[in-house]
């Protein structure tokens, strides 16, 4: 059986090239037993429409992971462009100044119990099945309600928020 660990890419070139790929900001949270919690992660998926199911991909030693797996439910939150602060909050760039990650941030449980951030798109999630990939989880769940934000999502792209803007915009601005 061949070395596989030789035929992986070097772990700098990696990260290089990701950061240059945009993603959506999203925020991932939960209630239940092991508590509410939330934070932001950038590897979200849709992965299935029969049945509707997405994926999100965790630091398996996180709180977030371990709570998620407890609680057996989720939601993940698409930010809004608007929302940079949430995105900074739920990162935990203010961990040493506000206790809950909550505070202070306009949500509401969702017919299912699951924590919504207000202006987000927001995906109630039953937990399918976790699998363990180096030192992530990647969380499958079947999506048991979703609530449209209507608004343009924050994406991430090397080190910085973005917003999205239609190309024919793009174009027109350019051309003036």
């Amino acid at each position: 059986m061949p070395d596989i660990e030789q035929n992986l890419a070097a772990r700098d070139e990696f990260i290089s090239a990701m950061r240059g790929v945009a993603s959506s900001v999203t925020v991932v949270t939960t209630d239940g037993p092991a508590g509410k919690l939330g934070a932001t992660v950038s590897a979200f998926s849709s992965v299935s429409a029969d049945p509707p199911t997405v994926l999100v991909c965790l630091f398996a030693e996180s709180r977030i992971a371990k709570a998620v797996m407890e609680n057996s439910e989720f939601s993940v939150n698409v930010l809004a462009e608007s929302a940079a602060h949430i995105a900074d909050r739920f990162a935990g760039r203010h961990d040493a100044e506000v206790s809950d990650r909550f505070d202070s941030i306009a949500h509401s449980k969702s017919t299912h119990g699951m924590p919504g951030i207000t202006g987000a798109t927001v995906f109630c999630c039953d937990l399918q099945q976790a699998v363990r990939s180096g030192s992530h989880l990647i969380v499958l769940g079947q999506v048991r309600s979703v609530r449209d934000g209507q608004s343009r999502p924050l994406t991430y792209r090397d080190g910085n928020y973005h917003s999205v803007v239609p190309q024919d915009q793009a174009i027109a601005c350019a051309a003036e």
